[in-house]
């Protein structure tokens, strides 16, 4: 790391800490050469995960997205939401440990109900309503027929 002071390009880390607000690692350093110390911040780089929207456009990821969704299917039910907030940062989790680049919106909205079915079926099969676009009631209630089994 270059030194701020004197441009030296050697320096030591003297501390490191964690620092929860910015997601990034503080370390405090001292120049080999003029021995003063400065302060640098590191940050992981991440490259954006790309939703492939069903007409074809590309957005890029937006977990509020998924929490506003919810917080619509999920009016008037007995889900928090703290629960919500965890399933849209479980799927955000996923993709990005699974270092997805690019993802279509279909499966993000299957990974919402897999997740969503367990807290509150009515919830789920509000989101399902939306999510699958049913074109007529025959559709809606072959879909309820298949989770009921």
């Amino acid at each position: 790391m270059k030194c701020i002071y004197c441009g030296y390009n050697d320096s030591k880390v003297v501390d490191s800490r964690a620092t929860i607000e910015i997601n990034s690692i503080r370390r405090r350093r001292e120049c080999l050469k003029c021995g003063k110390r400065f302060t640098t911040y590191e940050t992981v780089e991440s490259t954006p995960i790309l939703v492939v929207k069903k007409n074809g456009s590309i957005q890029p990821f937006d977990k509020s997205k998924i929490i506003n969704g919810l917080i619509k299917s999920c009016e008037k039910r007995p889900v928090t939401l703290t629960q919500i907030e965890n399933i849209a940062n479980d799927i955000e989790k996923e993709l990005n440990d699974g270092m997805v680049k690019e993802i279509r919106s279909v499966k993000i909205g299957d990974m919402v109900m897999e997740r969503l079915k367990p807290i509150d079926e009515v919830s789920y099969i509000r989101f399902a309503s939306v999510y699958r676009q049913f074109s007529d009631v025959n559709n809606f209630i072959s879909f309820l027929t298949d989770i009921k089994r």
